[in-house]
């Protein structure tokens, strides 16, 4: 076997012109992903039974199957719903793209709501009681100090949310849709030397996992400042 070290960086500025789909597919699916968690944690802790259930249930579904899965039921199962076809969604539903950040986007929500609620529930009692013994009512509670709290709490497990979601873009190749992974198929397809070329792809999703973790290390530090300043 003939290991091509020029073949790998060579790949790498061809593989970048499937950057910016993954971009747009991270981050889109991202703030999607994260409205539906806020307003999945919303139900879970409302205390209201019809809330609470279809929670429990989209998250138990959408993390209980494997993304790849979820993808396929979208793309190719609901074309098979006449209803879908004639509704005022398909023209949305079949585009591989528009379907790929449905599924990104519902699987994202699921996750992040359980990783929020973990942040609201390590809130310290003691901080929710102090503000009930200073007249501040339970809603500016949550809002003014459970809600800073819990998001601090929670940003280490969302940074690595991130990053997953990050290598889950890669499963939008399956769909025909040319990302870095998609881009890397056809390289593959071409010089016929798969090792190579994923291990360039590879080297493209370290560094952009290495910048979030970054990114978000920077952001936690920043949150984190004042809890330094009183030690």
């Amino acid at each position: 076997m003939i290991f091509e070290f020029g073949l790998i960086f060579g790949s790498i500025p061809k593989m970048l012109t499937g950057l910016g789909l993954t971009l747009q597919l991270l981050l889109l699916s991202s703030f999607i992903g994260l409205v539906l968690a806020v307003i999945t944690l919303l139900m879970r802790i409302s205390g209201r039974w019809f809330l609470v259930a279809p929670a429990v249930v989209y998250i138990y579904i959408f993390r209980g199957t494997p993304i790849l899965v979820q993808i396929f039921v979208i793309y190719y199962g609901l074309p098979q719903f006449e209803f879908i076809r004639e509704g005022v969604f398909w023209p949305f539903l079949r585009e591989p793209f528009w379907c790929c950040i449905l599924a990104l986007s519902l699987n994202a929500g699921a996750y992040v709501s359980e990783i929020l609620r973990g942040g609201v529930l390590g809130v310290d009692k003691g901080a929710q009681e102090a503000a009930s013994a200073l007249g501040i009512s339970k809603t500016q509670s949550f809002i003014y100090i459970t809600t800073p709290i819990a998001i601090r709490l929670s940003l280490p497990a969302y940074s690595n949310d991130i990053i997953s979601m990050t290598k889950a873009t890669a499963l939008a190749s399956t769909v025909t849709l040319l990302d870095m992974t998609g881009v890397a198929r056809t390289i593959v397809a071409q010089t016929f030397a798969p090792y190579e070329i994923f291990i360039s792809a590879a080297i493209i999703y370290m560094v952009i996992a290495w910048m979030v973790q970054k990114g978000f290390g920077m952001l936690e530090r920043r949150m984190s400042r004042y809890i330094k300043a009183t030690r």
